[in-house]
């Protein structure tokens, strides 16, 4: 499948614990859909984790034919969690959105700010979960997280994106032990595991293929 076959409403929201890569799959969804004749614009909504965010490829996404829209003091040495002071272009703008929001119960509560614009415009939502983070190493406690994600922000996941990896030490082996893992999740939590990604260099005949686009943890 395209990534961007995902997007099957106005507005797609990408979330994931920390360290799960929600913000590299945001920017691979983005750009995707551009590729694709897509007119797509994606949000900044991360407001607890700073360090891996949509605006460190603001630049890189304008030049590939994708709106960025990043809060005011992103990037900057002003510690100030806010939203993009264009977020409204998500429901009422032309084309496309992303939303890229953190996946702790913090971070999706910017999400229920909006709930009813999010519910009137239409939305997806997926989990992005990486099996090999401390607070994902099984089904169970992810779908505790996806939980609280949906508690916070009063909006519900239609799909799971299994975005296993061990950052540059990832091999085909490393995602294809996971995938009966996702399954679990997927089966615990009422809905399918929609994708399973892996960087373009690994040979995964069951993975949709993405770029390493964002900082690395490892």
């Amino acid at each position: 499948m395209k990534l961007h076959e995902l997007m099957q409403h106005k507005i797609t929201v990408i979330s994931g614990h920390f360290g799960s890569g929600k913000t590299n799959v945001a920017v691979n969804l983005a750009l995707d859909a551009a590729r694709a004749g897509e007119q797509v614009c994606i949000a900044d909504l991360d407001i607890v984790n700073p360090y891996f965010r949509t605006a460190d490829n603001a630049e890189f996404l304008r030049t590939n034919g994708v709106k960025p829209l990043v809060p005011q003091y992103a990037n900057t040495n002003v510690e100030i969690p806010t939203l993009p002071e264009t977020l409204g272009e998500v429901f009422y703008g032309e084309g496309r959105a992303i939303v890229d929001v953190g996946g702790d119960p913090e971070g999706a509560a910017a999400l229920g700010c909006d709930r009813d614009r999010y519910e009137a415009a239409g939305y997806d939502m997926y989990f992005v979960c990486n099996f090999y983070r401390p607070a994902t190493l099984c089904a169970e406690d992810a779908l505790r997280l996806l939980r609280e994600t949906e508690l916070a922000s009063g909006m519900r996941f239609c799909g799971i994106i299994n975005n296993s990896n061990l950052g540059r030490l990832t091999e085909p082996s490393t995602v294809e032990a996971t995938l009966a893992e996702g399954e679990k999740l997927a089966a615990l939590a009422g809905i399918p595991v929609m994708a399973v990604t892996a960087v373009v260099t690994l040979p995964c005949a069951k993975a949709v293929r993405i770029q390493n686009l964002t900082k690395q943890l490892f």
